[in-house]
């Protein structure tokens, strides 16, 4: 009588203590598996960038059941193959709407054992987008060591293609090997240097076959130093044909000749710097080179508008003069290069002493309207 009571108590605090957690709303192995059961899983973590996902790893035992829960109720999950010693388990997070990390985990289980597989999502980064305005595409360079393939084209090209600018643009590295762009410690470095007699740099292009037709583009960046520098954060076509005709947007350049100064200027067939007519602005950015700021466009069939750290650096209308003013409907594509010398970057001068020189991008987001 004794031992009935016993076993009787022991069910009981067993059911309690699986009250108390979210276990009990997903599958839990209650049958024969030895004490001594391992679990393995195909990920160890999962990590979400803002905007939330799904990911979906295996799952083995040697049991031949097991069950799985999420800590968190951010973290969803579905399985598959719970009654068998191996199957699948699908995790899927939302949107994260707040301004912190979000950590959880999910919970393998079979038998008496039990794994962890950590989740984290990042925090939010609508601060600086519009009110409405939601992140459809970004690149936080947190990962590798070089630009993912899917999202970035590098271009190729010789010296003076455009400009009269001195640089070689060339896919990743110099011909002796030298990285022209690498992601490190969570940067975009794009570097501009001289090997045997040539100067070579670094031009890539975020999602240029398909590129975005408005939004909020933001991208935080570190100049380089040194006069001969061009540094460039800009926009073109996708369907281009013909410039000024097709349009460009150049969120920021600057040169190292006149260092700290940023500007934003629009070009099209009726507003171009070939004839005197360009829509332009420049403003002084303190510690532009010695430290990252950020630097965003605001574009709508109706408007465009460029800012320095939140502040307003051009606007521009559309004033309904036909695509001659206003080829800006289309979509276009983002661009980050670093150019050397040239009509402008060498207005002031070259110092190869300069080199090698290198801009930092820390991230590149785009926001759209929900």
């Amino acid at each position: 009588m004794k031992k009935n009571m016993i076993n009787t108590l022991l069910l009981s605090a067993a059911v309690a203590l699986m009250g108390c957690s979210e276990s009990d709303k997903y599958t839990y192995y209650e049958g024969n598996a030895a004490p001594d059961a391992t679990i393995t899983a195909s990920q160890e973590s999962l990590s979400f960038s803002e905007v939330g996902g799904t990911a979906t790893f295996n799952v083995g035992t040697t049991a031949k059941e097991w069950g799985v829960y999420a800590t968190e109720s951010f973290i969803k999950v579905s399985y598959e193959n719970t009654n068998s010693p191996s199957g699948t388990v699908t995790v899927k997070v939302e949107e994260n709407p707040t301004a912190y990390v979000r950590t959880g985990a999910v919970v393998l289980m079979s038998g008496t054992a039990r794994k962890s597989i950590a989740v984290t999502q990042e925090a939010s980064l609508n601060s600086n987008a519009p009110e409405g305005y939601k992140l459809v595409w970004n690149d936080e360079f947190n990962s590798g060591s070089e630009l993912n393939a899917t999202d970035w084209t590098h271009e190729v090209w010789g010296k003076g293609r455009v400009n009269n600018e001195l640089q070689e643009y060339v896919n990743h590295k110099t011909p002796e090997g030298n990285l022209v762009t690498e992601v490190r410690d969570g940067k975009l470095r794009i570097t501009a240097l001289k090997e045997n007699g040539k100067i070579y740099s670094g031009r890539v292009y975020a999602k240029v076959k398909e590129g975005w037709s408005y939004g909020y583009i933001e991208a935080s960046i570190k100049l380089p130093k040194g006069k001969g520098t061009w540094p460039a954060f800009w926009m073109m076509p996708v369907n281009f044909t013909s410039w000024p005709a097709d349009g460009e947007i150049d969120i920021m350049e600057e040169v190292g000749g006149h260092a700290n100064y940023v500007s934003s200027s629009l070009h099209a067939n009726a507003h171009v710097h070939t004839q005197g007519t360009q829509v332009t602005h420049e403003m002084y950015c303190g510690g532009a080179e010695d430290e990252f700021h950020t630097y965003a466009i605001l574009w709508t069939h109706e408007n465009i508008t460029t800012y320095v750290d939140g502040k307003i650096q051009l606007s521009y209308d559309n004033r309904g003069l036909g695509r001659d003013d206003w080829p800006y409907d289309d979509p276009f594509y983002v661009i980050l290069n670093l150019a050397w010398g040239g009509d402008w970057g060498g207005a002031y001068g070259i110092d190869e002493g300069a080199l090698p020189a290198t801009m930092e991008v820390d991230y590149v987001r785009v926001f759209q309207k929900k």
